[in-house]
């Protein structure tokens, strides 16, 4: 007879709660760009900014956003196992029969220590016969099952914990997008605020003029077939929206222009610029080859993909489409080929 086998630890247990700090901390992240923080008289640097702000937001908000969606498996799979135990359980219990089924009810002391105990000597003797058939295989069964059993009770302890508290998180990041949300709004409304050629040089180069420091750039050869069909993807998504959360195919933010790009080409990039800052070789801008990965400023909150010619391929900001821009056209902060 075949029985259960004992229940293998999970990593949810070992990585939910460092997981759930990371949530914790980007929904703080999230929570530390006011709403309403724009200044009086709009300005171009002033738009510029509170995109720069919401953009930081959301590929926070994408990290937490990745992270919880892991987190959802994990606690699917520890579900997923609890169920088979309990399959286990119960086809132990059944071979067990009325044996198995006392112990269960009599809150798992073992038969003999009941009978030892037993207020009537009687009754003792008449149900010593059972504990004579009681032979070593049945002894190790019912052994197993208590030790099954209380598994069981511990990973359903665990993950309905678990589960609550990353419903929670996912609330709160939930409420942090709203902020962002509305501060995409104040920015828009301060855009259409700016005068007629303020508005249309924002349009130009929302992040910038290129700058002239840079090294000379032209190459507009990929490397290798599978940067070529990144490259080609990029390009087929011009014009497409920013939509901020999204990777394709119909909208992107500018890490999911990346992801989504390198997909079709059979490669899995990270959600977020930061964590696709080092999904590869970091190599000098005087190298970059199309394909490569330009992040922009300190924080790697924003990455466009080398096309050649000094332009890059990005999703720039919401109500501009994916379009090309100079590579120089805000601080680099390096360039990755994935």
């Amino acid at each position: 007879m075949g029985f259960h086998r004992r229940l293998a630890p999970s990593g949810f247990n070992r990585g939910a709660g460092a997981a759930l700090c990371a949530l914790s901390a980007a929904a703080a992240a999230l929570g530390a760009v006011p709403a309403h923080a724009a200044p009086k008289g709009p300005t171009r640097a002033e738009v510029d900014r509170l995109y720069q702000q919401a953009e930081e937001a959301t590929e926070a908000y994408n990290k937490a956003d990745e992270r919880a969606g892991v987190l959802r498996r994990e606690v699917n799979d520890s579900q997923d196992r609890i169920a088979r135990g309990q399959q286990s359980v119960n086809t132990m219990r059944e071979a067990l029969g009325s044996l198995a089924g006392a112990q269960y009810r009599s809150g798992g002391i073992d038969p003999t220590v009941a009978l030892l105990f037993s207020d009537d000597p009687q009754e003792y003797l008449d149900r010593a016969s059972l504990i004579d058939r009681i032979d070593v295989r049945q002894a190790g069964q019912l052994k197993e099952l208590r030790s099954v059993m209380r598994e069981l009770a511990q990973e359903r302890d665990e993950a309905a914990g678990r589960l609550a508290e990353l419903e929670r998180s996912r609330t709160a990041v939930a409420s942090h997008k709203a902020a962002v949300e509305r501060k995409l709004a104040e920015a828009r409304r301060l855009l259409g605020a700016l005068p007629a050629a303020d508005r249309a040089a924002f349009a130009r180069a929302s992040r910038g003029d290129a700058r002239a420091d840079l090294p000379l750039l032209s190459g507009a050869t990929a490397p290798d077939a599978r940067a070529a069909a990144a490259v080609a993807a990029a390009r087929a998504a011009l014009g497409r929206p920013y939509v901020w959360g999204a990777n394709g195919p119909s909208g992107f933010d500018c890490s999911g222009l990346m992801q989504w790009s390198y997909a079709q080409a059979g490669i899995h990039l990270p959600r977020t610029s930061q964590e696709q800052r080092g999904a590869g070789r970091q190599v000098p801008l005087s190298q970059a080859q199309p394909g490569d990965l330009v992040v922009y400023r300190s924080d790697a909150s924003h990455v466009g993909m080398y096309v050649g010619n000094g332009q890059v391929i990005h999703a720039p900001y919401p109500g501009a489409p994916v379009r090309y821009d100079p590579v120089g056209m805000m601080p680099i902060s390096s360039v990755t080929r994935p």
